[in-house]
């Protein structure tokens, strides 16, 4: 297939359908609902996707327009929204106390949009790759509704080969996209500590084992832990978010805990961290004459894009008119990572603003409001994304047939072959 006439033709389609994405999109922010309990927003999208959609992860969605056999490549959207209250004073703001305090409402519409051209452009003259359109449930909380699509199979079954997403976010430049190879998020794990001791009267501490201050200790020790652990060339991040202990200015508690959420950028880091917290905890607990317990709870896995699929991708934008700004690398965390730990992954960054708002608030903020030509921007980034991608099958699969040819060729030319000479 001439892909230089499927671009054209796919990103005039996905425009034609901006004014009615943007509709969908304020009509899709209203109705925000929250993590698993997706079921009017997923229902809602399905109505209105040009191919019939299959339940997945409970309240997600999965469809496939294209050939029906072959490879694929998959574009996803989450669902959920985030229990904050609105304050945008925004027409078509959430009023129930759940928010698209993180953009989903965009992607979700762009998603749409780019799935109704996709179905006019295979209808007109065929996709070269299926489009598989999906709705992620759960992206904000755990359990995580990524991992449960890939455990379902549900990618496997319609032999999605690639795997996309686009995010909007602030920090970006607006007009621009960030992809960037390789790490592009961390790895995030919670991490629990309890120390156990032994409790008695404010006055006797001799005659107690206080856990408060090994608590203190490790808490500010912890750091020192990560620095000596992981290499200062790689993001690591220990950062304590709840302390617990006690209830009483003059008793000494019996035990006591802090959480905290570890994030890393290499896969070894992050499992040399875990080592050494736990070594650290057991160590400081002994050395003060009292017990910890270490709970690590895994969250997502680091999130990294196919350096072959970046450099393609970016190709593709540029030639719709998007600028590529430098690569965007964050201690945050998606679980779009659990899908580019399977297969050739990219999740774009999209650059926007909250118009009229200084300074520019941030993601989950209350007044994070993305502007209005954000749809129009995502859905461009997400056609890059999906031509980049069919370049992509394309080259695999003519390496492929490179390479069989050249056993086949080795094979008739060896002694003894039929037809090899003498």
């Amino acid at each position: 297939m001439n892909h230089a006439v499927l671009a054209a033709r796919l990103t005039e389609a996905a425009l034609a359908r901006i004014p009615a994405a943007v509709r969908d999109r304020e009509e899709l922010h209203g109705m925000a609902e929250v993590s698993g309990a997706e079921h009017g927003t997923a229902a809602w999208i399905a109505e209105r996707m040009p191919t019939p959609m299959d339940t997945v992860a409970e309240t997600g969605r999965i469809g496939r327009i294209g050939p029906h056999g072959g490879p694929s490549v998959a574009v996803r959207a989450e669902l959920d929204a985030l229990p904050v209250a609105e304050a945008t004073g925004a027409p078509f703001a959430s009023t129930t106390g759940v928010m698209h305090a993180c953009g989903h409402d965009v992607h979700q519409a762009a998603l749409l949009a780019l799935a109704g051209a996709a179905a006019e452009v295979e209808a007109e003259m065929g996709l070269p790759y299926a489009f598989v359109p999906f709705l992620q449930p759960r992206e904000e909380a755990y359990p995580s509704g990524a991992l449960d699509i890939v455990r379902s199979g549900a990618l496997a079954r319609h032999r999605v080969e690639v795997v996309l997403a686009a995010h909007v976010h602030p920090r970006i430049p607006v007009g621009a996209v960030a992809t960037g190879k390789g790490p592009t998020n961390a790895a995030a794990d919670e991490i629990t500590v309890t120390v156990r001791g032994h409790g008695g009267h404010g006055a006797y501490p001799h005659e107690a084992q206080n856990p408060i201050p090994v608590l203190s200790q490790m808490v500010i020790g912890l750091t020192e832990v990560l620095r000596r652990t992981i290499s200062p060339m790689r993001p690591a991040v220990f950062t304590v978010g709840r302390i617990s202990a006690g209830r009483i200015a003059n008793v000494i508690p019996h035990s006591g805990s802090f959480a905290g959420t570890l994030r890393t950028m290499d896969r070894s880091d992050r499992e040399n961290a875990h080592t050494a917290i736990r070594s650290y905890a057991a160590g400081m607990a002994a050395a003060h004459g009292v017990t910890a317990e270490v709970e690590i709870t895994l969250g997502e896995p680091v999130l990294e894009n196919d350096a072959e699929l970046v450099d393609l991708v970016d190709e593709r934008l540029r030639s719709l008119g998007l600028e590529t700004s430098e690569p965007m690398r964050s201690c945050g965390a998606d679980d779009f990572s659990f899908f580019s730990e399977e297969l050739p992954g990219l999740m774009a960054f999209v650059g926007v603003e909250t118009t009229g708002a200084v300074p520019q608030p941030s993601l989950h903020s209350a007044n994070f409001l993305p502007d209005e030509d954000a749809v129009r921007r995502v859905t461009l980034a997400l056609v890059s994304g999906y031509l980049g991608a069919c370049d992509l099958l394309d080259a695999r699969i003519a390496q492929t047939a490179h390479a069989a040819a050249a056993v086949d060729a080795t094979a008739a030319a060896a002694p003894g072959a039929p037809g090899a000479g003498s």
